[in-house]
């Protein structure tokens, strides 16, 4: 109890820099992760084969390497990014790789014969899309998507690689400090199963609500 008093400012800090990199981390991979599924589904070649690319590297890859490459790698061809950025980049394009599947997933599990209905009345590909596609897509989509932002935040923990001083990096700091490495990192396991326990629940009425708005 006495460590957790000690270190709370320090706690503190660190729970804010580890949701920052996950929850801006979700909404850029999210925004990416929409346009890559959107080119993965088009008809133009190129688009669907950089996709696919894109895709297949950044799944194909860990994350820990990928992080490792845009900090320590870029400044070699004259980028030079903060920690945190970097942090970010990484974890939005791990992110969006992942999450383009899944809204992949979403579009094609809507029922073709939507397609076919609004197109016999006249009614616009992208207007479709908007109005009545995308909604049901998302709807579909919810439980991949809530379970790839729950992994995210567990993914955060990397970036103490690059010397971002989030809960990982914060439990580090703490056994240093007193040698209590066990106390240190069972309190911020804690920590993160409190965070994710809390993004379940919130996954969990999320699901629901959609449901009862689509029954």
């Amino acid at each position: 109890m006495d460590m957790l008093v000690d270190s709370f400012p320090m706690l503190l800090r660190g729970l804010g820099i580890t949701l920052l990199l996950g929850v801006v981390s979700f909404v850029l991979g999210s925004a990416l992760g929409a346009l890559v599924a959107l080119a993965r589904i088009s008809a133009f070649r190129v688009l669907r084969g950089s996709a696919i690319m894109y895709v297949s590297i950044f799944r194909g890859t860990p994350l820990l390497i990928q992080i490792m490459i845009i900090y320590f790698g870029l400044p070699q061809l004259g980028v030079q990014l903060e920690p945190i950025p970097s942090a970010i980049l990484a974890l939005s394009l791990f992110a969006g790789a992942y999450l383009s599947e899944n809204f992949r997933g979403g579009i094609l599990g809507v029922d073709k014969g939507q397609w076919e209905a609004a197109s016999s009345i006249g009614m616009p590909y992208w207007r479709t899309f908007r109005r009545i596609i995308f909604p049901q897509a998302i709807r579909i989509a919810t439980p991949a998507v809530g379970g790839r932002f729950i992994a995210l935040m567990k993914d955060t923990s990397l970036a103490s690689v690059v010397t971002v001083v989030e809960l990982t990096r914060v439990a580090e700091s703490i056994g240093n400090a007193n040698f209590r490495y066990m106390e240190a990192f069972l309190m911020i396991g804690a920590m993160y199963w409190l965070i994710n326990t809390l993004l379940s629940v919130g996954q969990g009425m999320l699901e629901r609500r959609l449901g009862k708005a689509y029954a």
